[in-house]
């Protein structure tokens, strides 16, 4: 084989390999994209959770002073 062969050969297989990692870096800017999309979307999800969490701690009624150990305490001297 010639010299001038050889590197032709060389530089198609680069140019498959280039083209190779071009493909797979499409395919995962693809998958990044997603997983971005779906990390915002459960970021969404958790803050709204937060949310609905907070407003049913808030319609808890409110301790009245004594607490359950206390009343326990109570219970246990009489």
């Amino acid at each position: 084989m010639s010299r001038i062969d050889e590197m032709t050969e060389r530089v198609e297989r680069l140019l498959l390999r280039h083209e190779e990692l071009r493909r797979t870096n499409a395919l995962l800017q693809q998958q990044l994209t997603a997983t971005m999309q779906e990390r915002d979307s459960l970021k969404t999800r958790l803050s709204a959770a937060r949310a609905r969490i907070d407003a049913l701690i808030d319609k808890l009624p409110q301790a009245t002073g004594a607490t359950s150990a206390e009343v326990e305490d109570s219970d246990e001297a009489n």
